[in-house]
């Protein structure tokens, strides 16, 4: 036996290396360990600080549809590579195949409380929610879709901005979506903006932010550029809680705050009052 040899300690073996590494999450708010099963029931929310955690957009049609309403639709469409960028087909390769999402945006037909509505959530987890042309494309038939059927239109966003991969074809999506929505508001039909963690960038400064009601989840973040960028650029200190959506109901850009458990019954309630 070499002299660097050390015999296992007691309590190693086969049990340790069969336990799952994903049974506690750190709250990155309060530092809380919580069970992941008590996040899971919780609805991913810290249950010491009310932290939302990031929910994927299944989870959440999930959380809002009433049962067995949801009907997915533009589910095949994803992107190219129009403009050649280096490795971004691999990578958006990569995320489908990681994610089970084709894109970073789920839309679809449902009903909520009984209120026929559409529905298009961006999710996170798919290249940070950017938004490319098929983001943009998906968005807008799901517009023009509720529009045809006479439904409200229920926008989630989280996004890190414009896809910059796409270049000019990502900003576009700005300017077709917001037409959309300008038609579909011509038809005297609602739409409902609910912004979560975090809406920035060009998604900030397009569909996300022109709701007929503006809502969006507690402490998320809210802004065009980030903090850092903005104090960069103004050379002056920011006020406190800058670009979260507690600071955007007090300036006026967001009409309320709603916890993730409360969802469901404001949405119903608002189409409830806003479908014609």
């Amino acid at each position: 036996m070499g002299i660097f040899n050390k015999p296992k300690l007691r309590g190693q073996g086969s049990k340790r290396d069969s336990m799952p590494d994903d049974l506690w999450t750190k709250c990155s708010d309060c530092g809380e360990l919580i069970h992941s099963l008590d996040l899971k029931q919780n609805l991913l929310v810290c249950p010491k600080c009310d932290h939302h955690f990031l929910i994927g957009s299944r989870e959440r049609i999930n959380l809002i549809a009433d049962e067995g309403s949801f009907e997915e639709t533009d589910a095949d469409l994803f992107s190219k590579n129009p403009l050649g960028f280096a490795k971004y087909e691999d990578k958006i390769a990569m995320l489908r195949e990681k994610t089970d999402l084709n894109d970073a945006v789920v839309t679809g037909s449902l009903t909520i409380q009984g209120k026929r509505a559409v529905i298009a959530v961006m999710d996170f987890k798919f290249f940070a929610g950017s938004m490319g042309s098929v983001v943009g494309e998906k968005i807008t038939r799901a517009v023009e879709l509720a529009t045809a059927e006479k439904r409200g239109i229920i926008i989630v966003s989280a996004s890190s901005g414009a896809r910059m991969q796409e270049g000019m074809l990502s900003l576009m999506q700005m300017a077709k979506t917001c037409g959309a929505l300008a038609r579909h508001s011509d038809a005297g039909l609602p739409y409902i903006s609910l912004m979560t963690h975090p809406t920035t960038g060009g998604v900030t400064a397009s569909f996300a932010t022109i709701g007929d009601i503006n809502l969006a989840e507690p402490k998320c973040m809210i802004g065009f550029a980030g903090p850092r960028v903005v104090k960069e650029t103004t050379h002056q200190d920011l006020p406190p809680g800058f670009q979260t959506a507690e600071f955007m109901v007090e300036h006026g850009l967001v009409d309320d705050i709603v916890h993730r458990n409360k969802l469901r019954d404001k949405l119903g309630q608002l189409l409830g009052y806003m479908l014609p």
